[in-house]
Formats: C-alpha cells, sequence, structure tokens
C-alpha cells in the first residue's frame, strides 16, 4: 500500500528533475537573439540567391540551427567561423560521398553518413550540430552533386557567420570569441592568491554576463573550482603539511585545568590547543571560542567576569561548572597528515571558516599544526 501511495510522488519527482532550467538571460537578450538570427537568415538567403543559378535551393535547412548558434550562444566552441563552414561543408561532403559510394539500404547510409560527419568534424575540430543535419539531409534528397557542398552548403555558412560577425559586434556581443585565451603572467613579486567564490557570486557573475552557456551551471562551477584546484598546486607546487607547519606545538591533556589552559592561548598568542592523550593523539581540541561559548553559562555578569568565573578552581568537590579542558573542548576534530599536498587543504580553511588543522604523523600521533597564518606564507612565497 505504501508503495502503491508514494508512487505518483516518484513521478513527480522523475518529471520535475527532467524540468529544463531557466535561461539566464533578460527579455532584451532574447530579443536580441531572435531578430539576429531573423536577420542573418534573410541576408544569408538574399545574397545566395543572388549569386546562384536559377533552379538551385537558396537556403539549406540546417542554416537554422547554425543560426541559432551563432547568435544565441555566440561564446560556444560550436558557434565559431571554423566550426560553422567547415562543419557543415564537411559534412554535406561526407554525406554525398555516402550517398554515391555505399551500396546499402538508404537507412543504413543515413546512419553511416551522420556517424561518419561527427568524426570528421571532430578530426577537423569544427564539431558543430548542425553538420549532422547537412550530412543526413544530403542522404534524404539523394544529392550526389559534389558542387552542392560548396554552393549552397558552403555559401549559406559563410554568409551567415559574416552577418553574425557583423550584427553580434553591433550588439556588443564579442563572435568570433576566442577559445585559447592566455592570461598575461602575474608581475614579479606578486602575492595575489587564487580566487574563492560561492554559488552567489558565480550567479551574480552570470547575471551580468547575460548570455546562453552551452555548459550546465554546476558543471561551469565545477570547472572552475578544479581550475582554482589546480591553481592552489601551481602556485604551492609539491609543498606538503610537513613543510609549513608549526611546531613544537603547544598542547593540552584532557584534564588540564581551565586556568592553564587559557594561561598557555595568551602566553603564547595562539588561538587553539590541541587536546592529547600520553601517546600524542588527538583527542579533541580547546579554541578561545570554546571558553567563550563555556562563559556564557552565567549572564548576571559582564563578559570578563563570566569568565573569571569561569577560570577560578572552584572550592567544591562537585562543581557545577566546567573545570578541565575535556568538559569544554570540541571532540570532533579534523586532523591531516604530515604528507597530505597543502593544496587541499586551501579550500577547507577557505570555505569552511577552519583557523587551525592538526598534523598527525606515524601511528596518528600529534607533530605539527597547520595555521592560517603558515597557509597566508605559503600562498604569498611559493614552493
Amino acid at each position: 500500500m505504501s508503495t502503491a501511495a508514494s508512487l505518483p510522488d516518484r513521478v513527480f519527482a522523475l518529471l520535475n528533475a527532467l524540468r529544463p532550467a531557466p535561461q539566464a538571460v533578460n527579455a532584451r537578450e532574447r530579443l536580441r537573439v531572435l531578430f539576429g538570427a531573423g536577420l542573418g537568415i534573410a541576408l544569408a538567403g538574399a545574397l545566395s540567391q543572388a549569386v546562384m543559378a536559377p533552379g538551385l535551393p537558396w537556403l539549406v535547412a540546417p542554416l537554422g540551427a547554425s543560426a541559432v548558434l551563432v547568435f544565441g550562444l555566440p561564446a560556444s566552441p560550436l558557434a565559431q567561423p571554423w566550426a560553422v563552414v567547415g562543419g557543415n561543408t564537411v559534412s554535406a561532403l561526407v554525406g554525398i560521398a555516402c550517398m554515391a559510394w555505399l551500396p546499402l539500404p538508404p537507412l543504413a547510409v543515413a546512419a553511416v553518413a551522420v556517424a561518419l560527419a561527427i568524426g570528421m568534424m571532430f578530426l577537423l575540430r569544427c564539431l558543430h550540430p548542425p553538420g549532422g543535419a547537412a550530412s543526413l539531409l544530403m542522404v534524404i534528397t539523394a544529392t550526389q552533386d559534389w558542387h552542392f557542398a560548396f554552393v549552397p552548403v558552403a555559401l549559406n555558412s559563410l554568409l551567415l557567420v559574416l552577418a553574425g560577425v557583423a550584427y553580434n559586434s553591433a550588439t556588443g556581443r564579442r563572435y568570433p570569441h576566442a577559445q585559447h585565451v592566455t592570461a598575461p603572467p602575474p608581475a614579479t613579486g606578486a602575492t595575489v592568491a587564487p580566487p574563492r567564490f560561492g554559488d552567489a557570486e558565480l550567479d551574480a557573475v552570470l547575471a551580468r554576463y547575460n548570455q546562453v552557456l552551452d555548459v550546465p551551471r554546476d558543471d561551469l562551477a565545477d570547472l572552475l573550482h578544479e581550475a582554482e584546484l589546480l591553481s592552489y598546486r601551481n602556485r604551492l607546487g609539491g609543498l606538503r603539511c610537513a613543510d609549513i607547519m608549526s611546531t613544537p606545538v603547544i598542547t593540552v591533556e584532557f584534564g588540564t585545568p581551565l586556568a592553564e589552559a587559557w594561561a598557555l592561548l595568551q602566553q603564547h598568542r595562539i588561538k587553539a590547543l590541541p587536546v592529547v592523550d600520553r601517546v600524542q593523539r588527538v583527542v579533541g581540541i580547546v579554541t578561545r571560542a570554546d571558553f567563550m561559548r563555556a562563559a556564557e553559562a552565567d549572564q548576571r555578569e559582564g563578559l570578563s567576569g563570566r569568565l573569571q568565573a569561569l577560570l577560578r578552581p572552584s572550592p567544591s568537590t562537585h562543581s557545577t561548572k566546567p573545570e578541565v579542558v575535556g568538559q569544554i573542548m570540541t571532540r570532533q576534530v579534523r586532523v591531516a597528515s604530515a604528507d597530505r599536498p597543502i593544496a587541499e587543504l586551501v579550500p577547507l580553511f577557505s570555505a569552511t571558516g577552519h583557523h587551525h588543522l592538526p598534523i598527525v604523523g606515524e601511528q596518528a600521533r600529534l607533530v605539527g599544526i597547520l595555521t592560517q597564518s603558515d597557509l597566508v606564507k605559503a600562498l604569498s612565497h611559493g614552493p
């Protein structure tokens, strides 16, 4: 009964997952795209008709799909001039060749033509989805005239690209769009760390970009984060935790009195003390924030007074307040091994608010501590 009752919910969840994502472009950009596509098709058709011999079609159907890319996704690699002209022309030639040379049923010829066209576009680095339609069109219309691949297919494609260059430039869109942009090297001595961004920042940038991207937003975010991590790795080289961690480490034990632990924090001007057992394994960490939280228990005095009351040993054997570090420490402690690459830990510090990370060696024994200051120095000076 419960399975039957949940079936509509499952169907609804499936349909909801298949729902198309909203386009992150405003009405003005949509109007720009549709007017550009219409104008491009009109110009390509009119100019082709003016120069072509009577009786030949002055437009081919795949050009409509090419217009969507050239005017709607001008930054896409699939919409660049060589992709449009080369992809459509090469695919048409493949379709004509298959129609002329393959002694197969029409359906088989169509399948082979599209597959070979895709392979040729990959080989010639001119992948263009409408090219598959151009190849299929040659088979469906039983075209065996080699000139058809150049007039009207190549001619249409070239005229559409020229219209795209003019229209996109006039409306503030860069086209052609450089696909290999090399960033200038940083100035000597520069200490700029790679940027860190979240979903809100990415959405804001995409909103300002105001163009359709032929890559899903989540994939784009993943790629950017991968690039960020690679940037950290390149900047930090082969540095590992053992190379930059702070040693020796000031530690306390579970039974260390709170007053003694607080005095260590003040004396060494540090923010955290790893809590270790007798064999130097980390069992917790106590921070200034832990002391502040524990001091909030009594609201009758100011913060300074509450902190002093917390640190003052209780004369009674049955104290109602924390007396030792183990009673206020954070027990769930994230640690890292001494040979772990520093680059892997940068996102942990920048995204989750970590300020310190105990470093362990053999048998999980504490050997050092990595702080934000250590990380900043590494990012500033590199390997």
